[in-house]
């Protein structure tokens, strides 16, 4: 899961027994570029990938339903 706040976005990883997770807080100030990748006939995965200064890059994977697009246009809102 993940949700994107007016100032970061937080990923959330559950354990396979559901009783682990793992909170991650990426805050969009460290953000130095971002790709977005739309979904398409045999890849039916969209995907974000960000680079933040001092973490590297992060790859977040999104459903084919996923309005990937607006995601990028959110995220460079807060970035750019």
């Amino acid at each position: 899961m993940i949700d994107f706040t007016n100032k970061r976005l937080i990923a959330v990883n559950v354990g396979m027994t559901g009783k682990k997770k793992d909170f991650t807080s990426l805050p969009y100030s460290k953000i130095q570029a971002f790709s977005v990748e739309t979904a398409g006939v045999l890849d039916l995965d969209a995907e974000l990938d960000l680079w933040f200064s001092g973490l590297g890059n992060v790859r977040l994977e999104f459903k084919g339903s996923a309005d990937i697009r607006t995601i990028g246009q959110t995220i460079a809102s807060y970035v750019l």
